[in-house]
């Protein structure tokens, strides 16, 4: 557990997060290599964590910064 009260699999999905990626390939790559888990799981653990306030806490940028996005994701719906 981190000081922020997250698992290191948490901040691992947190870092592959903040990366910038210049393409899919890559990223999906590294979720699997790095994490041992399919894209879809990483995606649906990152969902989670952006609800997560010990989340906020440690990644503040990332985590505003993937909340606008999913936000304007679901208006454009």
């Amino acid at each position: 557990m981190t000081a922020e009260g997250l698992s290191e699999r948490d901040v691992a999905v947190l870092e592959i997060a903040a990366a910038n990626w210049t393409a899919p390939g890559p990223r999906e790559r590294a979720i699997r290599e790095r994490l041992g888990m399919s894209p879809t799981a990483y995606y649906q653990l990152l969902n989670a964590l952006l609800d997560d306030p010990r989340a906020l806490s440690h990644a503040p940028t990332t985590i505003n910064r993937l909340r606008e996005a999913r936000a304007t994701r679901r208006a454009a719906r």
